[in-house]
């Protein structure tokens, strides 16, 4: 079974409900209406991100979100990990971590020279999933985020 699938967009219908969980998970508000409208531009292949179906294409266990940029430090395309959630009655299994070893060279396939996340600072277990990919703490780098 093939692990990961690029989300398309008559695939909309089957990452929402995750989409929801995750949401609900972290406190993040946001209407059935408005989540659709993010995930969607995503799903027609634009050139700011991609979405991909974690398990069975009919009936995954989870999603993760890819957004895209550049940086002229690091050499060109830069992705961010903007969402990621496995269902919760199957983390533990080593899901997560065959995801991030399976992605980071299909992201390379599409040119990315680095992939960068952000994770609470309270949760452990993300933490050492990440370092166990490879991720590491960038010395001297502090994410700040301003919005409208």
């Amino acid at each position: 079974m093939n692990l990961l699938h690029l989300a398309r967009t008559e695939d909309i219908d089957t990452p929402l409900p995750l989409v929801a969980r995750f949401h609900e998970h972290h406190g993040i508000a946001q209407t059935e209406e408005k989540r659709r409208a993010a995930v969607l531009p995503l799903l027609e292949g634009i050139p700011h991100g991609m979405a991909y179906l974690i398990g069975p294409r009919k009936a995954p266990v989870g999603y993760i979100i890819i957004s895209l940029g550049y940086s002229v430090e690091l050499g060109g395309i830069e992705g961010f990990v903007d969402e990621f959630f496995i269902r919760e009655k199957v983390r533990g299994r080593g899901m997560g971590s065959e995801v991030l070893m399976t992605l980071l060279p299909a992201l390379k396939d599409y040119g990315i020279k680095a992939l960068h996340l952000e994770v609470a600072r309270e949760n452990e277990s993300a933490q050492r999933l990440y370092k166990r990919a490879g991720f590491e703490l960038r010395d001297g780098y502090l994410l700040m985020t301003r919005t409208r």
